[in-house]
């Protein structure tokens, strides 16, 4: 691909083919009898225009920016960790164990920790383990991943219906938790402040969402451990060649990985449902994958990314109800024009990209050199 400024390559890029996907989504849509111009207008005042909308929007992010990180830490190691959504699923199944065993005998402020705990560990586990065998078996971290998460839902549904679901009860679920495993929705929050904010599924993970972003910077950028994972993730030769274990580097990297998705649990779990459900994490382990790309695996970009794809998941429900004749598949659609442009097709708009950039900066580059000469 043809280089880009850093700056361009992280802010202006993502921009530019986010454009370029609203454009072709909305030729789609005009080409389905739909306004293209009042779709975009109820979808951004579904995420954005109203208190309620836009916690719902934080809501969404907030998980994805668990998965979105998990994908980069994981990219910046060299790896490619499709399995986000089995470590989320295991995550939660470490964070609602927890719930279910300690809960009736914890207070809150050591409970939610545990639960917090359990969570990463669980997902750090479940990547561990394709991390080995990636490391020290050969075996593809892509396959043994997606591999990885058929299992974890299975073994989920397998303790949901065999040993978590109280008897009597249809519902593939578990019991509730104790009130002390149940963490703080954000209205309640904020009142305890004198806020008024409308009820949503926001909670107090969004502020661990947000913590584990800057974490991940410093840690990636600021730190030599984070060097090294990037060093290898660049060039393992060369990073064995100066001292640095490059299959230790892809254990640390895999387990960073499976620990943030594990998180994923304290938003859905201990945030909302306050129960083990059996689709907590309905495919935000894969939307992490677009996030990342996204937002190019910075932790900037992955938070922006992920405020994208709130919105559109929060946005697209309020178009599908307030729109008639715009389905949910039709939603579903603007989503997958935002995820091949981010993805796959900015190969395309790069070199373009660079191009245009090369034009405007020539007259520039001449004038300073003209003024350096007759200095």
């Amino acid at each position: 691909m043809t280089s880009l400024p850093r700056w361009a390559d992280l802010v202006l890029l993502p921009l530019v083919s986010l454009g370029v996907a609203l454009l072709a989504a909305g030729g789609v849509v005009a080409l389905v009898g739909q306004d293209p111009l009042l779709v975009i207008q109820v979808l951004l005042q579904g995420a954005f225009g109203t208190a309620r909308g836009f916690s719902y929007t934080l809501y969404y992010a907030t998980t994805f920016v668990f998965t979105g990180l998990a994908v980069a830490v994981a990219f910046h190691g060299g790896l490619f960790n499709i399995g986000g959504e089995g470590q989320a699923v295991m995550g939660g199944l470490g964070t609602g164990l927890v719930a279910l065993w300690l809960s009736a005998s914890l207070p809150a402020w050591l409970m939610l920790p545990l639960m917090m705990i359990a969570g990463a560990l669980f997902g750090l586990a479940w990547a561990a383990v394709p991390a080995y065998l990636q490391a020290y078996r050969g075996s593809h971290v892509v396959i043994t991943t997606i591999m990885f998460n058929f299992i974890a839902s299975s073994v989920l549904v397998y303790l949901l219906v065999n040993h978590l679901r109280p008897n009597g009860v249809m519902s593939v679920e578990s019991a509730s938790f104790s009130e002390s495993a149940k963490l703080p929705g954000m209205h309640q929050a904020l009142a305890w402040v004198g806020v008024a904010w409308p009820a949503s599924p926001l909670n107090l993970s969004v502020l661990l969402a947000a913590l584990a972003a800057v974490l991940i910077y410093l840690f990636l950028w600021r730190t030599r451990a984070g060097y090294r994972l990037r060093a290898v993730g660049s060039s393992p030769g060369a990073a064995e060649y100066a001292g640095i274990n490059a299959r230790h580097q892809v254990l640390v990297a895999m387990s960073i990985s499976g620990a943030l998705a594990g998180l994923v649990g304290m938003n859905e779990i201990a945030g909302v449902s306050g129960k083990l459900l059996l689709e907590f994490v309905s495919g935000a382990g894969f939307t992490g994958i677009a996030v990342a790309l996204m937002g190019r695996n910075h932790p900037l970009g992955i938070v922006l990314a992920s405020l994208l794809f709130g919105a559109l998941f929060q946005g697209g429900a309020e178009v599908a109800f307030e729109v008639r004749g715009f389905s949910r598949d039709m939603v579903v659609m603007l989503q997958g024009f935002i995820v091949l442009f981010s993805g796959a097709m900015t190969y395309v708009i790069a070199p373009i990209l660079a191009r245009v950039l090369g034009w405007f900066s020539k007259p520039f580059a001449s004038a300073a050199t003209s003024k350096a000469a007759h200095g």
